[in-house]
């Protein structure tokens, strides 16, 4: 045990002294799993995902589909707003940037933010800049696997901070939603479900961004 704190407390420095640990933050070696509601099951045969909102035609994929969409794998840090931090991660997904950019996703342009929206209601705010950004992923593997249940399979949306970059794009990790069947697109920003509870509409993990101000 006492072999364990001290490794983690020297990663931790580590991580520190090479600027990638936000305030407040504090390295785990795990993989903390946290969400409100139940995990839902799912069959894949009838999973379906929406495109909808403020873009030229809407759409709406099936499993086999969605998988046939370009690829990427992105390496991240995850901070989660409970405040610790996991570096390294590796996730295997669709990137947002690359359906904008081969014109599968056509934005109006006045669709300037993102609601994500998963299983049971539970809904998630983003900037749709930030989802252009190479550290947004709308994941289905981590480390090579598909996702556990607890961590959102079949698909999660999933935010960090690329290691050895700070953007104004890195965000808490709640600012991607676990069990997501779709993302619509909107000009003005709506408070998701842990935003109307009283935390972020920014999230910024380096200005440690963790709950709402007054003026949000």
């Amino acid at each position: 045990m006492l072999k364990d704190f001290m490794d983690r407390r020297k990663q931790e420095e580590e991580v520190k002294k090479a600027g990638r640990l936000p305030p407040g933050q504090s390295l785990t070696q795990k993989f903390p799993v946290l969400h409100y509601g139940s995990v839902p099951t799912y069959n894949l045969a009838t999973w379906s995902f929406r495109v909808f909102g403020a873009v030229e035609e809407e759409l709406t994929w099936n499993w086999k589909e969605f998988n046939e969409l370009p690829r990427r794998k992105v390496m991240m840090d995850i901070h989660c707003v409970t405040r610790w931090s996991k570096f390294d991660t590796e996730w295997e997904g669709v990137h947002f940037q690359d359906l904008v950019d081969q014109k599968i996703i056509k934005l109006k342009p006045e669709a300037a933010f993102c609601v994500q929206h998963c299983e049971y209601g539970f809904t998630v705010n983003v900037p749709i800049s930030t989802m252009l950004s190479d550290n947004f992923l709308l994941a289905t593997h981590f480390d090579g696997k598909p996702l556990e249940a607890d961590h959102g399979y079949p698909l999660r949306g999933v935010v960090g901070a690329v290691p050895g970059k700070r953007q104004d794009s890195d965000r808490y990790l709640w600012k991607g939603g676990k069990w997501l069947r779709g993302l619509e697109f909107k000009a003005q920003d709506q408070a998701g479900f842990w935003e109307q509870a009283g935390y972020s509409m920014t999230a910024r993990i380096w200005d440690e961004e963790r709950y709402a101000r007054r003026e949000e």
